[in-house]
């Protein structure tokens, strides 16, 4: 085809447009920031918490696949796989790393920005400096999952106040340090009323039957389930499953095992608390220094009481708790 004049220099003008435009799509493509996610669990099981957390960074401005892409890693309740999977993250250059469910992601990196729910006081476990101003380039939200045990404790004894002996059940291979310090408040609470406990440890399900085989030899009357990712993702339903068949009292950590038809529990809104990660997430990309970003601790704490599992226990709250509940599964 012969083109002249300017039709020829239409021609070439539409020519080098054709060609361009893919090069910029693909610098606009670049251009995108992208969220590094490592998550504890499996993408099946955190589905609903990956949806909160997405509804906080569009709180932010920021919509996944519009301007802002993210990479997710998931360890599948595997912790010696969230360190390598947050370095695989680091190697990508991603804007910002967020971590759910897991202390070890905060040894990535020192030069990213972090994100991540904490388990127990960051401060306290060496992570940050300071909650109002953290310091280094880790910030995000605090759940006080640990820090509640002994707050938990002293609810399940006033539901079952005539209970000889209560069984705590504890996952011993939990990296978190503050696992250990959640344990020595429980038994320090335990000698404060001269109440009797039984620590059963367990980290996988063929644990948990011998577990509560051992419970129901000692006469144990009630349980304690400590926090534990590996509890809560993975083994609530059989955890649950076990305590109703022993007919056991138990006290959880999280809202999802008194939906599960657990007793009750009592513990931070974990959805509420994935939505603040993408809140902080969101932030962090528009520029603010998670040095400066105070840890967020406005997390909703919540007492979920489940009725209908008390009365098949032929178990009666007392008034007491049943007026600080936050929600009553009737």
């Amino acid at each position: 085809m012969l083109v002249r004049g300017a039709n020829r220099r239409t021609f070439i003008a539409a020519l080098g447009s054709a060609v361009a435009w893919p090069l910029v799509a693909r610098a606009q493509q670049t251009a995108m920031p992208v969220v590094g996610f490592v998550g504890i669990g499996s993408a099946e099981n955190s589905a609903y918490l990956v949806a909160a957390f997405r509804k906080g960074m569009s709180e932010a401005g920021y919509v996944e696949g519009v301007n802002v892409a993210t990479e997710f890693r998931w360890a599948n309740g595997r912790d010696e796989l969230v360190l390598p999977l947050a370095e695989e993250l680091v190697k990508l250059n991603v804007n910002v790393i967020v971590g759910s469910g897991t202390v070890l992601i905060t040894k990535s990196t020192a030069v990213i920005p972090i994100v991540k729910n904490f388990a127990n006081d960051p401060v306290e476990d060496g992570v940050v400096t300071s909650l109002n101003r953290p310091g280094g380039n880790i910030t995000g939200v605090d759940m006080r999952a640990y820090s509640l045990a002994t707050k938990r404790f002293e609810l399940l004894r006033e539901a079952v106040p005539d209970t000889d002996l209560i069984a705590v059940l504890n996952n011993p291979v939990n990296p978190a340090p503050a696992t250990a310090t959640a344990i020595r408040d429980v038994q320090a609470a335990a000698l404060k009323f001269g109440q009797r406990i039984s620590i059963l440890n367990a980290n996988s399900e063929p644990d948990l039957e011998p577990a509560f085989a051992t419970m129901a030899q000692q006469g144990a009357g009630a349980l304690l389930v400590m926090a534990d990712p590996v509890f809560f993702i993975f083994l609530r339903k059989q955890i649950v499953a076990l305590a109703a068949r022993h007919a056991l009292p138990a006290m959880y950590e999280w809202r999802e095992f008194a939906k599960a038809g657990g007793l009750m529990s009592y513990g931070s809104d974990i959805v509420d608390a994935h939505r603040r990660l993408g809140i902080y997430a969101g932030k962090v990309l528009a520029g603010a220094n998670p040095a400066e970003m105070p840890i967020d601790q406005a997390v909703r704490v919540e007492l979920v009481l489940n009725l209908q599992t008390a009365k098949k226990l032929g178990l009666t709250f007392p008034l007491s708790i049943i007026a600080r509940a936050d929600e009553v599964i009737e």
